[in-house]
């Protein structure tokens, strides 16, 4: 019935449905016995019997099933929520997630403090996530901040050559650009920061090596990969192409 002669990638029927978030898998043996199933334009009543999902045409009630292993996520993250999977106290970006994204169990690709906003990439991908966290890759993160004081050439210098932290850390070289300065009872600066390291709350503590304080902080990009900025606060929605081929990513298993 439309075998695609391929055995490593047969799965069963329902676990290929479950997995979809099509229902649990008593559900979708109900549905095998009502036809409601079809494999290749046949109706299919055993829930246990094995398609390709990559290969064969699988419907559900008329509807085609478009199988897919790993998803992509973006997500603008709000402030107030943890870059985490699970919190007994506060929200976390999995809260935010509709439905349809929740049956996969992805998870944030590193973390973003509470207070900080932007960039969030959540995948079930765990080789790719290894990939873009692994401190061997170097992977660049671009952060808008602002920052109250002053921020001049000094601290761009050294930031380039990397800053001691308060444990003694020095962090790799950075780039640090001035985007502007809003001067009035405190002086306050826009900044751009490149860091190709995840030290935990990183950003803040090179600030504060330097004698200043984030109030405000955004991640931009992760790699080649940016921020959607129409994305609004707390939303998210799937990669395109394009940008998973950003991140050596494509999305479908073939």
């Amino acid at each position: 019935m439309g075998a695609s002669g391929n055995n490593g990638k047969k799965q069963r029927i329902d676990k290929v449905l479950s997995h979809m978030g099509a229902g649990s898998r008593s559900d979708i043996r109900k549905q095998a016995k009502q036809g409601l199933i079809t494999v290749n334009g046949m109706v299919v009543k055993d829930s246990g019997f094995h398609v390709d999902p990559y290969l064969d045409r699988l419907e559900l009630n008329g509807e085609p099933i478009l199988y897919r292993e790993h998803i992509y996520l973006m997500m603008n993250k709000p402030p107030g929520v943890l870059s985490a999977t699970e919190d007994k106290r506060d929200r976390t970006v999995l809260d935010l997630l509709k439905p349809g994204y929740a049956q996969f169990e992805p998870f944030p690709v590193g973390r973003l403090d509470k207070d900080t906003v932007g960039l969030l990439l959540l995948t079930n991908d765990g080789k790719l996530a290894h990939e873009l966290l692994s401190p061997r890759k170097h992977v660049p993160k671009t952060y808008e901040a602002v920052v109250e004081g002053e921020v001049d050439a000094t601290d761009v210098a050294a930031f380039a050559a990397g800053v001691e932290l308060e444990d003694g850390y020095v962090t790799l070289p950075a780039q640090l650009r001035i985007l502007g300065r809003e001067r009035g009872s405190n002086v306050t600066s826009q900044i751009s920061l490149t860091i190709t390291e995840g030290k935990f709350h990183q950003v803040k503590r090179m600030f504060i090596a330097v004698g200043k304080k984030v109030t405000f902080l955004k991640r931009v990009s992760m790699g080649d990969l940016k921020l959607d900025e129409s994305l609004p606060l707390g939303a998210c929605r799937e990669l395109t192409a394009e940008e998973l081929s950003l991140l050596g990513a494509d999305g479908q298993e073939t």
